[in-house]
């Protein structure tokens, strides 16, 4: 009846329909040692499930870090800032320099507009003065 019982539960093993106490069951027969010779192929399944319960990996695992690669990205991070912050404050001051240029041609500009006036007021002068000199007949000086 035993026998039975056990092809019946190793039917129901195959279709994935036992529960755990009957898995249990199955596993205490076929470790007893006393199987069937047309069960023996199961024999060896049941019996690496109880051997494989009990091993070990005792190597250690070398993971590989991260870290170093973050460490030079974040260096070169900070130089690409660095120089961008620099050609930054190169361009800033080469926009200062080029508006104090604009504005002193500007007030240049200004000033010969203005002292150009001057020198036709002081042209009309010198003409002015020419001719009195020449009706008053005074030599220049």
């Amino acid at each position: 009846m035993e026998l039975a019982n056990i092809e019946k539960l190793l039917e129901k093993y195959e279709n994935a329909e036992t529960t755990i106490a009957e898995e249990k069951e199955l596993k205490n027969y076929f470790s007893n040692g006393s199987v069937a010779p047309h069960l023996e192929g199961y024999q060896a399944i049941f019996g690496y499930f109880s051997t494989s319960k009990n091993e070990r990996y005792t190597k250690t695992i070398q993971l590989n870090s991260q870290k170093k690669s973050w460490k030079w990205l974040t260096v070169a991070a900070s130089v690409v800032l660095l120089v961008s912050v620099y050609n930054g404050y190169e361009n800033i001051q080469q926009r200062k320099a080029e508006r104090v240029y604009a504005e002193t041609i500007d007030a240049l500009e200004l000033l010969s507009t203005n002292l150009n006036k001057g020198n036709v007021a002081i042209a009309q002068l010198q003409r002015f003065e020419d001719t009195t000199n020449k009706i008053f007949k005074q030599p220049k000086k």
